[in-house]
Formats: structure tokens, sequence, C-alpha cells
């Protein structure tokens, strides 16, 4: 039986919290890049795999000096080196403008004084450009600035929806502020990567994997099954 409405929500967040690294453990994500680095790459990460993500950053380090070249050359060559990632088309002067833009505010392509900024104010002031909303946000101050932050991506949301952890018609961006109250802090990294493993191998979009499932008696979809 899943826990009922009543339930301490913030008791359940970190029961979820503790189970799933029994059953994972505290995975480490790649080795941090720097800001402006985790900038471009989550751009990219956009609508593709974590493998088309790399190999679509990697091409475009290969191929250019640095992010001023980027921002500078002609965006048939920024496409043509992204096309790994998948919707080069759109990602390639998305990622320019960005550089642009960035360069106008700040007179250089150098995002790290975000670091003394608190949570909201580097929330903000990222999101302020074309292109970077609130996941990508949260992830280049989680992964990269040190700021703690929860990323709400498809499989956090399908996860936390069906767990009963956000209201169920809570769409992603209300999610991470949501989230970033449930979960303390120093969760959040270990918990985003693991609640990420979780949707990927078992509770999948489609045919979950419920009776394989660690969390299936805090669950409510899993509750909503058993009473069928």
């Amino acid at each position: 039986m899943a826990y009922n409405e009543g339930m301490d929500l913030k008791k359940k967040a970190m029961l979820v919290y503790e189970r799933l690294v029994e059953a994972y453990g505290e995975p480490v994500w790649r080795t941090p890049l720097p800001p402006m680095d985790e900038v471009v790459s989550t751009i990219l990460s956009q609508a593709t795999s974590d493998t088309n993500r790399d190999r679509g950053f990697d091409a475009l380090k290969e191929r250019f000096e640095n992010w001023e070249a980027v921002r500078d050359a002609p965006v048939e060559e920024v496409i043509e080196a992204i096309t790994p990632a998948g919707l080069a088309n759109q990602k390639g002067p998305r990622i320019q403008a960005v550089l642009r833009e960035i360069t106008e505010l700040r007179g250089e392509l150098n995002i790290d004084f975000l670091k003394e900024y608190s949570h909201d104010e580097a929330i903000e002031w990222l999101t302020q450009f074309k292109g970077i909303g609130v996941k990508t946000a949260s992830i280049v101050l989680q992964f990269s600035l040190g700021i703690p932050a929860f990323p709400v991506d498809t499989h956090v949301h399908r996860v936390t929806g069906r767990l009963g952890l956000r209201p169920e018609k809570m769409n992603a961006e209300k999610s991470h502020p949501y989230l970033e109250d449930l979960f303390p802090p120093e969760t959040y990294y270990v918990g985003h990567l693991n609640i990420i493993r979780h949707g990927r191998e078992v509770c999948k979009a489609r045919n979950p994997r419920c009776e394989d499932c660690v969390l299936s008696d805090l669950c409510d979809y899993y509750a909503t099954l058993d009473d069928a």
C-alpha cells in the first residue's frame, strides 16, 4: 500500500532517496565542466541522448579553438560540427545567440561570476537567454557552479509524479522549486542522478517494471494498480 496523502512528503522524499541509494549507490557524474562549457553542453543535450550530446560537444571543441571562435564562426560551420547532437539547425543558431548575448552583457565569455550569486539570482540571470530554461540553468548550477539545484528532466518529472512527490498536474518548470523545497540540498546531486537512472531502467514511460521496483510500497501509481 502506498503512503496516503496525509503522510509527510518530506519524510517520503527521504525514504525514496535512501532506497535509491541502497539500490544504485552514490553516483558521480562526469568530471565537472567549466560553466560556459556546461551551458553549451546542456543546450546540445536538449532532445537527444547523452552519447549524441557528447559527440556534438566534442566535435565542436575539436573544430573551434574557443567559444569566441564558435560565436564568430559562420553558422553553417557550427551546425555541421554539432550535427551528431541532433536538431543542429536549431541548436547552432541558439548557441551562437547565447554566446553573443553573454558577450554583450559581460564583455567576455566567462560566467564564473555566477558562483557568487544565490540560487535564485543565478537562475534568473541564466534564464534571460532564449534557449536556456530552468532545467538547463539548474544543470549548470548543480554540476558546474557548485550551487545546489534540482534539475527536472522528463525522467525526474515522471518518477516524482508517479510516486506522488509532487502534484499530479504540476509541470516540469514549476516542479523545480517544489522539489528543491522537498529534498534537502545535500541530496540534490545523488538524488537527481538516481531518479534519472530509476526512470530509465525501472520506472519507464511505457511498461514500467513495477514488480522490480524498490519504491513500489511508496508509490501512488502502483497503489492504483493494486486497487484495480
